[in-house]
This record gives C-alpha cells, sequence and structure tokens, in this order.
C-alpha cells in the first residue's frame, strides 16, 4: 500500500490511466465486432462502412501504445480480406 503522498498521487493516477485505457480498448473491439457482424451478414456495403469506422480507431489506439503495431496491422488486414472476399 502506498505511504507517502506521491506513492497514493501515483496509485491514483495509475487506476484513473488504467480505467481510460480500459476504456479505449473495449471500444476498439466493439468497432471490429461491428465489423465482423457486417461481414457474416452479407452486406458488403455495410462492412465497408463500419471497416472505415474502425481503421482509425485502431490506429489511434496503437499510436499511443494500447496495441501493439503488428497486431493493429493484422486486425486491419484480416478485416480487409474478409471484406474483399465477400
Amino acid at each position: 500500500m502506498a505511504n507517502t503522498a506521491q506513492a497514493k498521487k501515483r496509485a491514483r493516477q495509475a487506476e484513473k490511466r488504467r480505467q481510460h485505457n480500459s476504456a479505449m480498448r473495449s471500444g476498439m473491439r466493439t468497432t471490429v465486432k461491428n465489423v465482423i457482424k457486417a461481414i457474416e451478414s452479407g452486406d458488403k456495403a455495410q462492412a465497408e462502412a463500419a471497416y472505415k469506422l474502425a481503421v482509425p480507431a485502431i490506429d489511434c489506439l496503437s499510436g499511443k501504445g494500447l496495441v501493439p503495431k503488428n497486431k493493429a496491422a493484422r486486425d486491419k488486414s484480416r478485416l480487409n480480406t474478409r471484406i474483399r472476399a465477400l
């Protein structure tokens, strides 16, 4: 447990940052799931529109270091491949 004022403040900041990062990551996953739902429904136009919303969300988190760059690239590549296969 934090004893000093500085350590207590850092603990508060870390918790606040953890919750914010978790919310951002969750939002990104939701956008990816929206693309997958559109792909599974077979609607190519809706899937492309959802993909255009998902790419900036993935790139944003990748740039902030919340998601590794290779995972971001892999996710975008796999989604794009599935959309092109429709």
